[in-house]
């Protein structure tokens, strides 16, 4: 079987690194707790693990929403103040569509195109290819009540794919969703990922979609959010549905299904946990 050769080696200068980092609130909550990692370019990382293990905590600092309470944040070497210049473009895709309903699908997939001045001739070809990169060629002039939820989340992912980000974030946005929409969505955000060369950090509770949809796992642990696993995800380049069946796919399954749960039992006797790797 064909492994995912997209991966780039481990090595080199990564994307994202967190260093030590806490998140401690002013009422005492500790939302991570000494957390490491590092992303390389092109990865597809899902961050899973159950509610309250700081996962949206971490993604909303790697958007520079959040910033940690110690440690340090890096991308590509570098502080994060550097976001936003040429070749460092990072976009978000949150839990809830988000877009203004009374706008169109087009005119909401602009709204960055818009507020960052680009000449409408060229906003409005981007527009067009961000929505048939997505499925939705035919919708543009459509109000968003006119859509289904999935076709919703589908017009904010085209409004986050439209600056060409270098980096994707996506805080669990298929959570709401039927499991066939939510299967198909993630079959078309796998492939967009493939075609694009970016880096995606994947926030999710679902052990089956992160590992369909990933390159590697990160697993979090709660109660203080930190990182308890690390696993790569070997895999066909071309995932389907038949990979879903497959006894790869069950297997990596099954293993970080027992990390979790072994996580909780030491959670629930305050035991330490090594990194799974």
């Amino acid at each position: 079987m064909d492994t995912d050769d997209r991966v780039p080696a481990a090595g080199g200068v990564p994307l994202l690194s967190v260093q030590r980092v806490d998140k401690r609130y002013p009422n005492g909550t500790v939302a991570l707790e000494d957390v490491q990692l590092a992303i390389q370019p092109g990865e597809f990382v899902s961050l899973l693990g159950p509610s309250g293990c700081g996962k949206s905590t971490l993604l909303k600092m790697f958007a520079g929403i959040e910033t940690p309470t110690h440690g340090h944040l890096r991308w590509w070497g570098q502080p994060f103040a550097t976001v936003g210049s040429p070749g460092r473009r990072m976009s978000m895709v949150f839990q809830e569509a988000t877009l203004m309903p009374w706008a169109s699908v087009a005119d909401n997939v602009r709204l960055p195109l818009d507020l960052a001045h680009v000449p409408r001739r060229e906003a409005d070809e981007r527009v067009a290819d961000a929505l048939a990169g997505v499925g939705l060629a035919k919708f543009g002039r459509v109000r968003p009540r006119e859509l289904s939820g999935g076709m919703q989340m589908r017009a904010s992912l085209a409004r986050a794919l439209v600056t060409g980000p270098d980096l994707l974030l996506l805080d669990e946005p298929f959570g709401a969703l039927d499991e066939f929409t939510r299967n198909r969505l993630d079959a078309d955000l796998r492939a967009l990922w493939q075609r694009s060369g970016m880096t995606v950090v994947f926030v999710t509770h679902s052990i089956y979609e992160a590992v369909y949809l990933s390159s590697r796992v990160v697993v979090m642990q709660a109660r203080p959010g930190r990182v308890i696993g690390d696993v790569r995800i070997d895999g066909p380049q071309q995932r389907g549905d038949d990979y879903r069946m497959s006894e790869p796919f069950v297997q990596h399954c099954r293993v970080l299904s027992e990390r979790i749960e072994h996580a909780h039992r030491a959670a629930a006797h305050d035991e330490p946990m090594e990194v799974l790797r």
